[in-house]
């Protein structure tokens, strides 16, 4: 059985689809939306869904963005995640 190799994707890539889950706060979205904004400054807002958790403890905030690169979104989850309050980022 030969392993299959995950597919390519080519940069720049329009609507690249991110999900980013943290702690629930009045200005959540704002700040998730500012960092994604560094890396995709053309952003279309309509394009974001905010989700918060049965309990209201957490917030998912799922986006479309136009990945530059693969550096680029190793940056930015790694912003996400120095941040401390983002949980997950997939």
């Amino acid at each position: 059985m030969s392993e299959q190799e995950a597919p390519k994707i080519e940069f720049p890539c329009a609507d690249y689809p991110v999900k980013i889950l943290g702690r629930s706060a009045p200005d959540y979205k704002e700040f998730v939306l500012d960092v994604v904004r560094k890396y995709d400054p053309a952003l279309d807002v309509s394009k974001v869904v905010e989700q918060p958790s049965k309990k209201g403890n957490f917030t998912a905030i799922r986006i479309k963005m136009t990945a530059a690169s693969a550096e680029a979104l190793e940056a930015m989850h790694k912003e996400f995640m120095a941040s401390g309050r983002v949980q997950m980022v997939m």
